[in-house]
């Protein structure tokens, strides 16, 4: 489904060129004028991300009418990608609209590359993970059908679950720096956000950035700013992610995605936790707590030489590994009926009773894709029921082969480590219906290195 963006601005040219920029991405848009527009669509309307002017009164620069609007779309729609843009950008204005409620900040004039990718994180973050603060709202709809662990708004029944969010629980008083890892769709970015929402630091901004979405060429500006004239498009000074985070938490989704080549200059600022605008020459100060994620085996990438060991020594003061769903199957039940709960109410819809043997079969599955998976089946399998109850047939877990994903491959001990690795990819390509991009994240391979392994087996 194309994503469906809301466009707000009270320049008609400013208007044009985002939606030109945005429908040739692929995506839907929406573009109102006035404060009042913009409010009457997020009410009444359905979008997967909004971009914003903060000025729209003329001769007017201080943004304080959009930061007064911030917490009314808040309030409207909890989970909706808000980014700010505006002429007249400063890093104190930045901070506010953060705290305000927006996801991401943009100076104009805009660089196209910039915004589409923030674009795409943000609503990759809220279509993918949750974000913390609407499932502590969301989960209210559960509280008789589901263990919720205190404080937190996070579903756990599990053992390893309860005291892995006790152990965050502590940790999160330091300001040490946390590695998080583990499969795809295990929910690290959700609990990045909790470590903030537990940290000394709550009260400042907490800033995600998907390293992997990131390229080369602009991760200097990217994390670190800009000033004015560095460079041939620098029409504006710009803020990186390490200045607009100052105070708060800097969340490094996908961390071993970084170049070989940025890996030494992000290694600077965390020895030294100082850091430079590309261009100027004041040193500033990098307030800020690092939390990092990845699924991949960094110590098997160090070999490899694409990691660097002492920047993994320092994005890890502590290694925390997020458990697969397979290994927590007593959350499966808490998880699912959540889910449920939540797209019955996202789609306007009676919420349908689970059979007994549609959950056997989700527990019984070994959940390639994790948390994110079940969350995608449970939206499919709602619209399947017809009588007001998820069976088995809507579910179509097949219980008898839930494992036969994990196991097919190392059944033979007569194949090579390449026809184990092969035959791992098919039938994971199976179970995906074909869709590359899911089978690579339930590998825990980047697309370029999944087509690399395409193009190898000849798949």
């Amino acid at each position: 489904m194309k994503p469906h963006i809301l466009i707000a601005d009270d320049d008609p040219q400013i208007l044009v060129a985002l939606r030109l920029l945005s429908q040739a991405e692929g995506m839907e848009t929406t573009a109102v004028s006035s404060i009042a527009a913009l409010l009457d669509a997020v009410k009444h309307g359905s979008f997967d991300a909004v971009i914003m002017d903060l000025n729209y009164t003329r001769d007017t620069t201080s943004g304080r009418e959009g930061l007064a609007l911030l917490p009314q779309l808040r309030a409207a729609q909890e989970l909706l990608p808000i980014i700010v843009m505006t002429g007249y950008g400063t890093v104190e204005l930045a901070v506010e609209t953060v705290k305000a409620g927006a996801d991401d900040f943009i100076q104009k004039p805009w660089d196209n590359e910039r915004l589409l990718n923030m674009l795409s994180t943000q609503i990759r973050l809220y279509r993918g993970e949750v974000k913390q603060r609407s499932l502590a709202q969301e989960n209210k709809l559960l509280r008789d059908q589901l263990s919720v662990y205190p404080k937190t708004g996070l579903i756990a029944e599990s053992r390893k679950m309860k005291d892995l969010i006790a152990s965050l629980e502590q940790l999160s008083r330091s300001d040490m720096n946390i590695l998080l890892t583990g499969e795809n769709g295990t929910g690290k970015s959700l609990l990045a956000e909790y470590i903030h929402r537990c940290s000394p630091r709550s009260s400042g901004p907490f800033l995600a950035v998907n390293m992997g979405a990131i390229t080369e060429t602009l991760f200097e500006s990217e994390m670190f700013g800009h000033v004015r004239g560095a460079f041939t498009d620098a029409r504006k000074e710009r803020i990186g992610r390490f200045e607009l985070a100052r105070g708060g938490t800097l969340f490094l989704d996908e961390v071993a995605n970084i170049p070989m080549a940025q890996q030494a200059k992000l290694l600077r600022v965390l020895e030294e936790g100082k850091f430079e605008k590309v261009g100027g020459a004041k040193t500033q100060t990098a307030d800020v707590r690092l939390v990092s994620a990845t699924n991949a085996d960094l110590p098997q990438r160090i070999e490899a030489g694409e990691f660097r060991r002492d920047l993994l020594y320092r994005i890890k003061t502590v290694e925390i590994g997020i458990p697969p769903l397979r290994e927590r199957v007593d959350d499966i039940e808490a998880l699912a009926r959540f889910f449920i709960h939540k797209h019955a109410q996202k789609y306007r819809m009676p919420v349908p009773g689970l059979e007994p043997e549609a959950l056997h079969r989700l527990q019984a599955y070994a959940w390639p894709g994790n948390v994110r998976e079940l969350g995608h089946l449970m939206e499919r399998a709602l619209f399947l029921q017809k009588q007001g109850r998820i069976t088995a047939a809507d579910v179509g877990l097949k219980a008898e082969n839930a494992a036969k994903d994990r196991v097919d491959a190392l059944a033979d001990p007569t194949l090579t480590l390449d026809e184990v690795e092969r035959q791992l990819i098919q039938n994971r390509l199976k179970h995906f219906d074909g869709r590359a991009v899911e089978t690579a994240e339930s590998l825990g391979l980047s697309r370029s290195a999944f087509y690399r392994r395409l193009s190898k087996y000849n798949l």
